[in-house]
């Protein structure tokens, strides 16, 4: 190799720094996760049964949810919600995390029965698509239009291509929301080194609701829209994979305390002790292959045809339902075990439907672990908190009630936030598996992004833990644009 002439060493150097600070710019993007809490009070089983039935009608039709739910006191009414800014000037919505839909959508201007204030003590805005001069309208020949009619997520009002690409989700509750698809600017945050936070932007369709209906109308628990995470080539996960912006793979942690909120990224959580099970290739939603239930380490006696998935019948992980639900092939038998395993000194009683028991020691020393296996041999191993709610607490007296509800007539588990809390979840949608570990959601998370590269995830989602600080990273860009400056002088004068 020929040595370098001291124009050569500064350009490699000038090179060097700017290939090490495009690689800092990979992902993960990062989206803060919010939980806001409108009610404190008890709320009945039957009334989050209610919710949930409603829910899973819409679910299985796969169709848009409604807002995602999840607390370790699920008596307590809250919503996981993130921010995101759309248009140009931008404008920041609060939209409702949701795994079990594809597509983003938000309130528009104007909207028939959209709700005007949130219980939530949000802001609500109205996207205009007319006001944001990076906006166009979707037609139906565009392509993603083609992709969402094949997926029954859009529906055209003429065989025109140059007709607006629309969409309708009804509800078997009654509720639903009508719109059209729209192009516009996405805003996002990226991890640029380990501190500073590099504002970024693309071009994403998303809809736009300009009608809706039931339960959304209500100002309760009322939000600008609702953020689908789910499987489709719609979705934001998808479209920013396909537009080479980040991994197809997100990953969240839900605080299962009162406070509420957790970790929320684009990218692959690597903490050690995550287990993967994969997906079922075939099915529209989340679904894994359960295989087996253990109580105290006793597996229980269900036919593994049981949990066989079908059209009809399967296991699916959902983040918008706040119980957990069992085909009662399955549910019988842990309760039957449960009740075996525990102390005679427990009083057991069925309240309102719900089995219930009456103790005076901890639930951790009283109730036994549950083991849920998939495939692959992967373990879920539950604490009591994971399928039972406490309903009161008398001069030292503790009642708690299992929280888990048997399915009659259908053959779908359905494993919710009940389950789901202060577990790391892993959507690996590029490798079709999914991983979990048990872990405090308010510490750091070890983040792969699409380059290999990990960077710490903090809490608060818009900064990185590490050595190297914001001044650090800034000096480190002005040292870059010093050395190409000195680049330009010799090339200028080679």
């Amino acid at each position: 190799m020929p040595a370098l002439s001291g124009a050569g060493w500064v350009i490699l150097g000038a090179v060097a720094v700017l290939l090490l600070l495009g690689a800092a710019g990979a992902f993960p993007a990062t989206l803060k996760l919010e939980r806001a809490f409108p009610v404190k009070g008890n709320v009945e089983l039957s009334h989050l049964r209610a919710r949930d039935r409603a829910r899973h009608g819409r679910l299985l039709q796969g169709v848009v949810d409604f807002p995602v739910e999840g607390s370790a006191d699920p008596f307590t009414v809250g919503l996981y919600f993130t921010r995101v800014k759309l248009g140009s000037p931008p404008k920041e919505f609060y939209v409702q995390i949701d795994t079990g839909s594809d597509i983003l959508w938000v309130t528009c201007n104007p909207c028939d029965g959209c709700p005007k204030s949130s219980g939530l003590g949000l802001d609500l805005k109205l996207f205009d698509p007319f006001t944001s001069s990076s906006a166009s309208l979707v037609s139906c020949s565009h392509e993603v239009c083609n992709v969402a009619i094949e997926t029954q997520n859009a529906f055209c009002a003429s065989e025109s291509g140059d007709s607006h690409c629309n969409y309708t989700y009804n509800y078997g509750d009654g509720s639903g929301t009508k719109g059209y698809y729209v192009s516009d600017t996405l805003y996002y945050d990226t991890v640029v080194g380990n501190d500073l936070i590099a504002n970024s932007s693309t071009s994403i369709v998303f809809g736009c609701s300009v009608s809706q209906s039931g339960d959304l109308t209500k100002p309760e628990r009322a939000v600008d829209g609702i953020f689908g995470f789910g499987r489709n080539e719609l979705s934001v996960i998808s479209q920013l994979s396909s537009h080479g912006l980040s991994p197809k793979a997100f990953s969240h942690c839900l605080k299962g305390t009162e406070n509420g909120g957790g970790i929320l990224v684009l990218g692959e959580v690597v903490e050690p002790g995550i287990v993967y099970t994969p997906l079922v290739s075939s099915a529209y939603h989340y679904n894994l292959n359960l295989q087996s239930i253990a109580v105290n380490g006793q597996v229980l006696p269900i036919d593994p045809s049981a949990f066989a998935t079908t059209t009809t019948r399967g296991t699916i992980i959902d983040s918008g339902t706040t119980l957990a639900y069992l085909i009662e092939e399955a549910f019988d038998p842990f309760v039957t075990a449960l009740l075996s395993s525990i102390s005679p000194s427990v009083q057991a009683f069925v309240w309102k439907g719900n089995q219930c028991f009456t103790i005076t020691s901890s639930v951790e020393e009283t109730f036994p672990s549950v083991t849920l296996t998939f495939e692959g041999d992967a373990s879920m191993i539950l604490k009591p908190e994971d399928y039972l709610l406490q309903q009161a607490s008398v001069d030292g007296t503790m009642t708690w009630c299992i929280g888990w509800q048997r399915v009659q007539g259908q053959g779908i588990t359905i494993l919710g936030d009940l389950v789901m809390k202060d577990k790391i979840f892993v959507y690996d949608l590029a490798g079709q598996r999914i991983g979990w570990a048990n872990y405090d959601c308010s510490l750091s998370v070890n983040v792969s992004a699409s380059s290999g590269k990990s960077d710490y995830v903090d809490t608060n989602q818009l900064s990185v833990s590490g050595s190297s600080s914001l001044k650090d990273a800034f000096c480190a860009q002005v040292v870059a644009i010093f050395l190409v400056r000195i680049l330009l002088f010799w090339v200028s004068h080679l």
